[in-house]
């Protein structure tokens, strides 16, 4: 493909996987922090100008939930203000713009998967700031790709999957959040369902703009997640302190936070399957796949 692509975030869990999976067949832009300020406009600006990418992934978010809640104008210069003009952008100079989001701009509520148009009500700063970014990415470039996933993890960075591996080797109880349920999505697999997307745009089979759902299939709580991450590093063969069984299920109410969370954050997979032509995993086989680097 001639043409540069742009991995805004190119340090987090999703850009990571985007670059690794990208380098081997297109020429990666992936500024550090210190060579681009993504909540400064006018860098970005200039930036874009100067490189002028013909894809941009935008992998970039303020991802700290509770910190969001005191922190709010950042969060909204990352989350809100990037996207419109990265979509602004994309939609003057016909560049190829695939976004990420999140379950969180869902109320959370009742226990039915969402759809891409169901209502819209997110519960905390961080959801709000998610919600305004997807508005104005539909806005200012309706053929912009936006893929809203849920409980994204990865063997890279800081997250549920790295955490209850480290906390197994040190605990021998632990107590797990369970009514809160979701689909445990790896970053690898959302890295590669992009890379198709864009194969299918390079091929002139794109699909159609807007909001697609990007999780594995089925759902679990956090109490099962973290019992399978368990269950598979002692597979692995990993020296553990703690057993699955010895892992205990509590309500949120017993662990409180800042920001609240969605207790439904499940998500119809249906529309982005159709449009790929694809079937997605299971979150447990995805789970497999992303210890092993697939």
């Amino acid at each position: 493909m001639s043409g540069k692509v742009l991995v805004t975030g190119s340090t987090g869990q999703v850009g990571t996987e985007l670059i690794r999976q990208l380098e081997e067949n297109f020429s990666v832009l992936s500024p550090t922090r210190t060579e681009l300020d993504l909540s400064d406009a006018n860098a970005v600006q200039v930036y874009l100008s100067k490189h002028q990418p013909a894809v941009i992934f935008n992998a970039a978010a303020y991802t700290a939930v509770d910190l969001a809640e005191t922190e709010s104008l950042e969060t909204m210069a990352l989350n809100a203000h990037l996207p419109a003009l990265l979509a602004r952008h994309s939609a003057e100079h016909d560049v190829y713009l695939l976004h990420y989001s999140t379950d969180y701009v869902y109320p959370g509520t009742g226990t039915e998967p969402w759809q891409e148009d169901s209502s819209t009500a997110p519960l905390n700063v961080y959801g709000h700031s998610k919600l305004q970014g997807d508005k104005a990415v539909l806005k200012e470039c309706p053929e912009a790709v936006i893929f809203r996933t849920s409980w994204v993890y990865s063997t890279h960075g800081k997250n549920f999957l790295n955490t209850i591996r480290r906390l197994a080797k040190e605990k021998t109880e632990l107590r797990i959040v369970v009514d809160q349920i979701g689909a445990p999505t790896p970053a690898n697999m959302i890295a590669a369902i992009s890379l198709l997307a864009l194969q299918r745009y390079q091929q002139g089979q794109a699909i159609k703009g807007g909001v697609y759902h990007l999780a594995p299939r089925g759902h679990c709580s956090w109490y099962d997640f973290a019992k399978a991450i368990v269950s598979q590093a002692i597979k692995q063969g990993d020296k553990l302190a703690l057993l699955p069984e010895a892992i205990s299920p509590i309500p949120s109410s017993d662990y409180p936070t800042p920001a609240q969370r969605p207790m439904n954050s499940r998500l119809c997979i249906d529309k982005l399957e159709n449009a790929l032509g694809i079937e997605l995993p299971d979150w447990l086989e995805a789970l497999a796949g992303s210890a092993s680097g697939n």
